[in-house]
């Protein structure tokens, strides 16, 4: 996947269309993130033994084709280029050119 958890990324589609956030979980295998403050929703849990019941807002996976790495560098939401360096594959930003991992995410 493109986008790892730590990344900040820019909604493209839906409620939360336009809205930044920092990635908190990467389920590579539904192709889906999970973004901190992101695709709020409200869900009515049942009172179970000490636990008390209610309605509790969790953060729902979206998508990942519907976010956009932003570069911490130029500040701009853009695609995810690929350059190999030293035998290590890393994620380089199509507008600046400059490393999206910092070099310790690398693979």
């Amino acid at each position: 996947m493109k986008v790892h958890r730590g990344d900040e990324v820019v909604i493209l589609l839906g409620k939360d269309r336009g809205r930044r956030g920092k990635v908190k979980k990467v389920l590579p295998r539904k192709n889906v993130v999970v973004v901190e403050g992101i695709n709020i929703v409200k869900k009515h849990v049942k009172a179970q033994g000490k636990q008390p019941g209610g309605i509790l807002e969790i953060e729902k996976p979206l998508a990942a084709s519907k976010v956009m790495v932003v570069c911490p560098h130029c500040h701009r939401p853009t695609r995810v280029a690929y350059r190999v360096e030293k035998g290590r594959k890393l994620r380089v930003c199509r507008h600046c050119g400059s490393l999206l991992d910092g070099g310790e995410n690398a693979r």
